[in-house]
């Protein structure tokens, strides 16, 4: 078992790691799995999860729509990056199916900055082959070059 001080020492340890910048469960558990007792981890996180700092489908949430403003990804290409970072696959699906419009509407326009700015070295057929190994689905792609 363990004191008081070293549950609220080691909570504010983990809540500095995350108030950086937000992190998924995963990322956590992986920082401090080492470095920190195993029920003591177990149990800052309960208390964090039930604080809502962490949150891992908030997390999808905030980090789609950092992509969506700062990226030209494809929707796998996102799936892809919060898997790496241990997010459950059935929480990611959940969030694509019910935001599937807004995404399908984004990857178009990804798709169309990147023919746009690749249509002077490459030909139609090379751009819809780089979105296409990117990930983008070929409607998507299709509507995306028909401006071109």
């Amino acid at each position: 078992m363990y004191t008081v001080e070293e549950f609220d020492k080691e909570k504010t340890k983990v809540l500095k790691y995350i108030l950086y910048k937000k992190r998924s469960e995963n990322e956590v558990r992986k920082k401090f799995d080492k470095e920190i007792e195993e029920n003591l981890l177990e149990d800052v996180i309960a208390y964090l999860k039930e604080a809502k700092y962490i949150d891992d489908k908030g997390y999808i949430e905030k980090t789609i729509h950092n992509f969506m403003a700062l990226k030209n990804l494809s929707i796998r290409e996102m799936e892809y990056k919060l898997y790496s970072k241990g997010i459950k696959k059935e929480d990611i699906e959940d969030y694509i199916y019910e935001n599937k419009e807004e995404l399908n509407q984004y990857e178009i326009k990804s798709a169309n900055n990147i023919a746009n700015k690749k249509i002077t070295s490459l030909e139609i057929e090379e751009i819809k082959q780089y979105l296409t190994k990117k990930g983008y689905k070929k409607d998507n792609i299709a509507i995306a070059l028909e401006d071109v």
